[in-house]
């Protein structure tokens, strides 16, 4: 690198967490989550506007791929975070209720989306038309973990019944879309060595589990102070996601895995400890990976057929996640008033979407139409979890219900 492309790099990159971090601060203001606000900025940022005159400008050709480094570490550590999230959460008396929402809010989405990709495919240029179909059912049937665990944080409902079956139902939900955008990546390819390294996979997931977990637990006991602690997650990450990467796969599967190995004995302030500065890095890092998004969302030549597929996304998108979850939860003992309010949740897809999409357009299963139609659902189906969940409160309380608090849930569980 010159040392004008050097220059120019830093400048894009302050440029860049310092616009998120202000959309990400007006979205909140407005009631969404700031990732909201941070992805309509990456797309503000990218070809939409001015014909992409603002994306030249800003963001040269020649300085683009060095901004691919920072977005991938920041994606590595979101991951990493995700991956921590996989694990029991509530009690066994909602056991039953999870895995009945778990269940309904993956099943009907993803035959949806299946049945909406045989007819998109008859427009829509893709490598694989099996692995086309397969991925759309698997992009409509996602939940965002992350988003969800922060509307859920912010609305005080971690420790009622609801919480404790919407983050149970999106953990194996995001556990289940992971394995499946992993098996869709591999049938995409041409490429025969790419066909049989996934399968590495395999093993690799067996001996992280048996071989690597134990020896991280014994490890992370014996280091004593948080920076040691930090820096040896840091490199389990980053050598994980290489360790995928180098499968033929994406290295979002190696840092959701490695996040997945975590030790679970750890107590609540030494996984705080761990996951805060890791939090921070990948929240300042993380919106180079929207601008990179943007660049591949030009909604100005989306056209009347682009809008057309889009409404038909959004609309079996909301369908299948908020009827399938509601019929499950109903299935699951749960009253109406409750499995509305799980709904609304499940219906969240926010980042975890937008990081499904970014594979499935650099496997060639998306075309750039397309991709930005999927976009704008994400965002679309992320900001309707608050006013949904308002309307329900709301519906609720006039019929003398809390729909949040009926079953209050013990902090340690059983």
């Amino acid at each position: 690198m010159s040392e004008h492309q050097v220059a120019f790099l830093l400048l894009d990159l302050s440029l860049i967490i310092a616009l998120a971090s202000a959309a990400g601060f007006l979205a909140r203001k407005l009631g969404q989550p700031p990732v909201i606000g941070e992805i309509i900025a990456g797309i503000a940022l990218g070809p939409t506007l001015f014909d992409g005159a603002l994306t030249r400008t800003l963001f040269p050709a020649d300085i683009r791929p060095f901004l691919h480094t920072p977005a991938n570490l920041g994606l590595a550590l979101f991951m990493f975070l995700v991956g921590t999230g996989i694990e029991h959460i509530g009690s066994r008396s909602t056991r039953r209720a999870t895995a009945a929402v778990a269940i309904g809010s993956t099943a009907l989405p993803f035959g949806l989306g299946a049945a909406l990709a045989v007819y998109l495919a008859g427009h829509h240029h893709s490598t694989s038309r099996t692995g086309f179909i397969l991925f759309i059912g698997v992009t409509l049937s996602i939940t965002a973990f992350p988003v969800l665990a922060r509307i859920i944080a912010e609305r005080h409902l971690t420790n009622t019944a609801v919480g404790a079956i919407a983050l149970s139902s999106a953990a194996a939900c995001d556990a289940v879309a992971w394995a499946m955008l992993a098996f869709v990546q591999a049938l995409s390819t041409h490429n025969f060595a790419a066909h049989w390294q996934p399968l590495l996979l395999i093993p690799f997931i067996a001996v992280m589990f048996i071989g690597v977990r134990p020896l991280l637990t014994r490890l992370l006991a014996s280091t004593n102070p948080a920076a040691a602690t930090v820096t040896v997650v840091f490199v389990g990450t980053l050598a994980t996601a290489a360790a995928t990467q180098l499968m033929g796969l994406h290295l979002v599967f190696g840092a959701f895995l490695f996040g997945m190995i975590m030790p679970r004995t750890l107590t609540g302030r030494a996984r705080e400890t761990i996951t805060r500065p890791i939090e921070f890095a990948a929240r300042q890092l993380l919106p180079v990976y929207f601008v990179i998004a943007g660049f591949n969302v030009d909604l100005s030549r989306l056209g009347l057929a682009g809008i057309g597929d889009f409404c038909m996304i959004v609309t079996l998108a909301v369908l299948g996640k908020c009827a399938g979850t509601y019929a499950g939860a109903r299935a699951g003992g749960l009253p109406s008033e409750r499995a509305a309010v799980i709904a609304s949740l499940m219906n969240t897809r926010g980042l975890t979407e937008l990081v499904a999409l970014g594979i499935g357009l650099q496997a060639g299963l998306l075309d750039q139409q397309l991709y930005g139609a999927m976009v704008l659902m994400a965002v679309a189906t992320t900001a309707m979890a608050g006013p949904m969940l308002s309307l329900i409160a709301c519906r609720a309380r006039q019929k003398g219900l809390d729909p949040y608090r009926e079953v209050q849930l013990a902090r340690t569980g059983d």
